[in-house]
């Protein structure tokens, strides 16, 4: 397992830059296995020396690139695969390590591909709204997957939000509670935008 202080969602590029030793040893073991490991959000603590408090839910990723710079930095291209949830954690040597089962996948029904819709309007315009007040987000011009659920995914990650309501859209128990979260955070976070934007 990899606690980092960000959500990863399935379908999602993740790049990584690994640099402690322990990481290190994780990805070695990864590269000569299946080439997946687990990434939840921390909750409190810090990435670097352990000590850290995580969320229970997190998303296994597969590397599909890696790379070591010379001064030994490894540089590593992972894609998220599905949810999971930690059923107990495991000793942290020599890194962390997890029993976990895996989530029900994201199918949207027939009736949730409007709300879909609807929530790719949303983060595009949040999104759009951020670079004019010239904050750093997301092109909110970029192309969706044509399959439904990694799209849904696709804007969870998108949404300008904070890691917290992030961790809790990755969370949801299924599509339409999760479009209608990411409903009510966009509808908050765009509202504050426009404030912002008219000088309030």
């Amino acid at each position: 397992m990899f606690p980092l202080g960000v959500v990863h969602f399935p379908g999602i590029v993740l790049p990584l830059r690994v640099f402690e030793p322990r990481y290190r040893k994780l990805t070695a073991d990864c590269l000569n296995g299946d080439g997946e490991f687990g990434v939840v959000l921390i909750e409190r603590g810090w990435e670097v020396g352990g000590g850290d408090s995580r969320f229970s839910v997190g998303t296994m990723t597969r590397i599909t690139d890696a790379g070591m710079t010379p001064d030994g930095l490894i540089h590593l291209r992972t894609v998220g695969t599905r949810r999971v949830r930690v059923r107990r954690w495991l000793e942290d040597d020599p890194y962390p390590q997890a029993d976990v089962e895996d989530l029900a996948p994201c199918e949207l029904g027939a009736g949730e591909h409007e709300a879909l819709a609807a929530a790719e309007r949303q983060v595009r315009q949040a999104l759009a709204m951020r670079a004019e007040l010239a904050e750093p987000a997301a092109p909110y011009n970029v192309e969706l997957d044509a399959d439904p659920a990694l799209a849904l995914f696709q804007l969870a990650a998108l949404a300008p939000l904070g890691p917290v309501d992030h961790q809790r859209l990755l969370e949801a128990e299924d599509p339409a509670v999760l479009l209608a979260l990411l409903n009510d955070l966009l509808t908050d976070e765009i509202a504050v935008l426009a404030s912002r934007l008219a000088g309030n």
